[in-house]
């Protein structure tokens, strides 16, 4: 057998993920916000690329054949570059641009500028209008500063009288005070002492019901009230209206105020408008259909006397900037093509409502706009519509289903409705099990297993059966 080596060609096709194919994969994948700050970063870092003044005013006769020319030899400087290879673009541009707004409309980041009254905030106000000494009210505000944003003490009496050098009677008389105001229940240190703050100020504390809070709580989560009706020696009856007491209780006092500190503002990517009888897709474009080549840097470049290393570096920085201009064109058109697919195949549920939500999935939305399954993932991830029915995440309405005896998808957020409103009407002495459900939904003419609706019942919040069984 003989061995050597030889020298074989042949050809290969490979994608080479270059840093400017990285550079647009990224751009499709970043949410409004997110794209804003990475645009302004490249305005800072390339000086070739420019931002449009909105407010230009109309540019003279002269001036406008200046550009035609600029322009026609720019697009004789694209074609050194070869796009095709990896972009293709093809419509054209959907944004906001041409649609009529009013001064009051213009973007800012200060009318996203608010204050959110917090449960801390809510506590301090109380305090101060409170008929106590100096001492007792600066001890108050260092412990409402020690509360949690549920409402909870993060530090302990002995800890609290050690940091401000005060005697621990001073401490827990404040405290007292503290557990007093609104919402009842803050100032505990846990679950069972913020349960017995809310009975003592609603004056229905007694000693029954202390007793099932601090030793039957997990009987109550159970619906365990035989348990609670032979260790106290009290009636069946008697232990549910106590549960139902204890039900009605707030085990997250703060939740009220809950997100409050650091409020979460959505920007959508897209807008779903409705115009007469139609609908109509708009992309919130603000900076990119607004970039362009500086005029400053076309002028050397088009110079006689330019050096070559002058000539290289404009160069470079026109490559990143066309390529940052053609991604964001294609971001936009791909975002567009795809709400659109997705308001025609959810039509019905902008006519209609969320009941007439249809099993979507990305398969599907890829195969109408013709792209691939991680093209529509990397469009929709983490950006928002705003549409006539409210603001949605893009990835609700991609939902898994059910089929139907006619071979139709339903999603699973209507199966969870009729789920819902099937349980509401149940009789609460014999609640019905998820079984029952099943074999309901299967007479509607969904194919539906037990473990299915068990699944959707607990992403309701509903419990099951056993723990819904009243007396």
């Amino acid at each position: 057998m003989r061995m050597g080596y030889d020298l074989i060609i042949e050809q290969q096709q490979k994608l080479i993920m270059t840093p400017e194919l990285k550079l647009a994969l990224k751009i499709l994948q970043l949410p409004a916000v997110e794209l804003e700050e990475l645009i302004q970063h490249e305005l800072e870092a390339n000086p070739v690329l420019d931002l449009v003044d909105d407010n230009r005013d109309e540019k003279p006769e002269v001036q406008q054949k200046q550009d035609k020319e600029e322009k026609e030899k720019e697009k004789e400087k694209e074609k050194e570059i070869d796009w095709k290879e990896y972009l293709q673009f093809q419509g054209k541009s959907y944004s906001m641009e041409g649609f009529d707004s009013d001064e009051n409309s213009e973007f800012s980041y200060e009318n996203f500028i608010t204050y959110s009254y917090t449960l801390k905030d809510h506590l301090i106000s109380q305090l101060r209008v409170s008929p106590i000494n100096e001492k007792l009210r600066d001890i108050g505000e260092y412990i409402i500063e020690c509360l949690d944003e549920n409402g909870y003490l993060t530090a302990t009496q002995e800890d609290m009288s050690e940091i401000l050098s005060v005697d621990m009677d001073a401490v827990k008389e404040a405290l007292g005070i503290i557990q007093t105001f609104e919402p009842f229940g803050v100032g505990a240190i846990d679950l069972k002492e913020c349960l017995l703050i809310q009975l003592k100020n609603k004056d229905i504390l007694d000693e029954t019901i202390e007793v099932i809070v601090k030793n039957h709580l997990d009987d109550i989560a159970c619906n365990r009230l035989n348990n609670i009706s032979k260790k106290l020696s009290i009636s069946i009856e008697e232990a549910q209206n106590y549960s139902d007491i204890i039900k009605n209780l707030e085990p997250k006092p703060g939740r009220a105020f809950e997100g409050s500190a650091s409020t979460k503002y959505v920007t959508p990517d897209v807008y779903i408008e409705k115009i007469g009888n139609e609908y109509v897709v708009i992309i919130n474009d603000h900076y990119g259909s607004r970039l362009m080549i500086n005029q400053y840097y076309k002028n050397i470049l088009n110079s006689e006397d330019k050096s070559s290393q002058a000539s290289a570096y404009i160069n470079n920085k026109l490559s990143s900037a066309m390529w940052l201009i053609r991604s964001l064109e294609h971001r936009k058109n791909t975002l567009y093509n795809v709400v659109k697919a997705i308001l025609e195949y959810q039509m019905d549920f902008f006519e209609k409502g969320p009941m007439y939500l249809r099993t979507m999935t990305l398969k599907k939305i890829a195969e109408m706009v013709n792209v691939h399954e991680s093209t529509v993932s990397r469009a929709i991830s983490g950006k928002y519509v705003q549409t006539t029915r409210g603001i949605f995440e893009i990835k609700y309405f991609f939902k898994s289903g059910v089929d139907n005896q006619d071979g139709d998808a339903i999603s699973s957020e209507s199966i969870k409705k009729m789920i819902k409103n099937y349980v509401s009407g149940e009789d609460a002495s014999k609640p019905v099990s998820d079984q029952h459900i099943a074999d309901y939904l299967v007479k509607e003419g969904y194919m539906i297993s037990r473990r299915t609706v068990a699944k959707y019942r607990d992403e309701l919040g509903i419990l099951s059966s056993s723990k819904r069984k009243r007396y």
